[in-house]
Formats: structure tokens, sequence, C-alpha cells
């Protein structure tokens, strides 16, 4: 028995999210699908660094399974793509340690979140960035932002009260805010990140942006850990989980 390490790329908003749900396309299982097939019918399970929620993307998701067919790694690529739905790729493969977890063995993530700053809707975006035609002080939510690194801090107040986590204690090294033309892209890169976290922390810097909440606001968020007190949850689809290390 074989242990691979894929990463894998896909358009969220053809699924309702990435793990096995009732009754639901995931991607989960999709690859499942896929791995069942190759494997005559036989159950291979496969393990993910994270969970998507519905609509979110990923270009960097790394999953790893077992199995006794003895492939190469670009024959595994590319019969797994051969497969697999228009709107999952699959980027690259290679053989892992029997004790490799996509999950446990994470050291660290990078999403990014992507808004288009435009009054006009625009038909080929609508599901990969946020439309947000309202103006922002980005100033403003630079000097917020600096508020969420280092620590650790607790981010009870900046994740979903739906989780089950009892660990809140995250730390985030990197917070940029790019503009390009007309998108404005948040890039976090974090040892970990809770459920909704970084649609919570960036529905809060967009009410700094917009005025409604001052930089200086956000340590006292963090001090209530308490969801009710952070800002809105902006939806899914303007979410990549970008990269996952290791």
């Amino acid at each position: 028995m074989q242990r691979y390490k894929c990463i894998i790329s896909y358009d969220g908003s053809g699924f309702s999210g990435y793990q096995v749900q009732p009754n639901k396309r995931t991607v989960q299982i999709e690859l499942e699908a896929v791995l069942s097939k190759m494997h005559k019918g036989g159950t291979i399970k496969v393990s993910a660094s994270g969970r998507t929620d519905a609509g979110v993307h990923a270009k960097g998701q790394v999953i790893h399974f077992d199995s006794p067919l003895l492939i190469p790694e670009q024959r595994w690529k590319y019969a797994l793509n051969s497969m697999l739905p228009e709107d999952i790729s699959v980027l690259s493969v290679e053989k892992a340690a029997k004790s490799f977890h996509a999950r446990f063995d994470a050291v660290g993530k990078e999403y990014r979140y992507v808004l288009r700053l435009s009054s006009e809707r625009d038909p080929f975006q609508r599901k990969f960035a946020y439309q947000y035609p309202y103006p922002l002080n980005i100033g403003a939510m630079r000097e917020a932002s600096r508020y969420f690194l280092g620590g650790p801090h607790d981010f009870t107040s900046f994740c979903s009260a739906k989780t089950d986590v009892l660990d809140k204690v995250r730390t985030i090294e990197t917070i940029d805010i790019i503009i390009e033309d007309d998108l404005l892209t948040f890039r976090f890169v974090g040892n970990g990140f809770l459920y909704n976290m970084v649609r919570i922390l960036v529905g809060t810097l967009l009410e700094v942006g917009s005025g409604e909440r001052r930089p200086e606001e956000i340590p006292a968020i963090l001090e209530k850990k308490d969801r009710r007190f952070a800002g809105k949850t902006v939806p899914g689809h303007g979410l990549y989980l970008w990269e996952v290390f290791y």
C-alpha cells in the first residue's frame, strides 16, 4: 500500500463544499468516485488539508490517499485528470511517507479573498469575486490589519459560532491588501484558520474601510472573544485556499 500526496485546484461554484454531504455534490465525493472506478469499485478514502465551504475555491488544496496500485506519479496525474470533471484539476501527484497526513502535518496556509471594486456587474467574475461598489479607505484597513498580526491571538470573535473547535488561538504572519485595476485582494498567511475566520476578518476590515469602525477598535473585539462583536461574514465565492505549507 502506497500513500500519495496530491495538490489539486477547483472552481468551488459548482460544489456544496469540499467534504462529503448526503445528496449534494462535493469535491471529496467526485475524487472518491474516480478513485473507486480506478480500483474496480473498491473504496478509497481521501483526506484533505481542510474543508472549504460551498462556493469557495482552491488553487492549492492538498489531499492524500492510500492505494495498492503501483502507478508512476505522472500516470496518476494523467489518469485522475482524464476522469475528473472539468471544475477539478490535479496539479501534482507524489509518493508520500506512510506517516504523512494532509491535515495534521500542515504548519500553515495561505488564503486570498478577492473583491471587485466596481459599480458595474461583470457576469464573468460573479462567481469568483465579491462585488463591492462602495468607496474604501485602504489606509485604514491596512492599519486595522496590523492588530491581527503576531500574537498568537484568540480569534473566537472571528470564527463561526457553529465551530466545534475548542482551541481558537492562531497566529497570522502576513496580511497584504493588493489592488490591481478594479480587483482588491486580501492575502492572509498564518499557522491555521478557523471556520469562516478569513471571511469574518474581511467583513470586519471592510467595515473599517467604509468608516463604520475605527482601526483601533480591533484589539477590543479580539478581547471580547464573542462573535457578535466582529463584522459580517462576507460571501464564500470570493475566497480561495491558495497554498498549504508543510
